[in-house]
């Protein structure tokens, strides 16, 4: 239910978007290049972790938006339950664990990051700017979990598809032209 009494009962995060346009601008400018952007990490691999850092904060709408985005992706099915359950046996890349929980202690406790947190990514392989872009899709989702929630924005199942489907064929920046 939206705390806006503006916006109706059942409102999107799009409906919260088009309400503040002045706003919703430079954060869907963000979106788009944190998630669509240049990377050593994957598309799939973004969205697989802004739907695990909204798992990890149980923003439901995140979660289940980006969810079945990362699945258009190629992401599996029962891919984020399982890494919500066990990173360790969950199946994902070897690669991508050490950038997960990393993910993890970021959202958890953001103040106890340390350097053998950052190391434990590039150990694996990945380039420094694996770190920043982790630590941006990260900090977003995070700040979006509570827009979210903060702004009472539920889920409803329906929904899903066609926000997932517009996020996967438009990306960030095809969200402004519904502004």
């Amino acid at each position: 239910m939206s705390y806006l009494p503006s916006l109706p009962e059942n409102a999107t995060l799009l409906d919260v978007l088009r309400a503040y346009p002045d706003a919703a601008r430079p954060l869907l400018d963000y979106h788009e290049a944190v998630l669509r952007g240049p990377s050593p990490l994957s598309i799939a691999q973004r969205e697989l972790l802004a739907a695990y850092v909204s798992g990890l904060n149980a923003c439901d709408y995140c979660h289940g938006i980006h969810e079945a985005t990362a699945q258009s992706f190629g992401v599996e099915p029962g891919t984020l339950a399982a890494l919500l359950s066990d990173i360790d046996s969950a199946p994902v890349e070897q690669s991508m664990k050490p950038v997960l929980r990393y993910a993890t202690t970021l959202t958890e406790e953001p103040g106890r990051v340390r350097p053998d947190d950052a190391r434990a990514v590039l150990d694996a392989g990945w380039e420094e700017r694996t770190l920043h872009d982790a630590a941006a899709v990260v900090g977003l989702f995070n700040l979006m979990n509570r827009l979210v929630g903060g702004l009472g924005i539920t889920l409803s199942p329906e929904y899903v598809p066609t926000s997932s489907r517009r996020l996967a064929d438009g990306g960030y920046s095809g969200l402004k032209d519904l502004l």
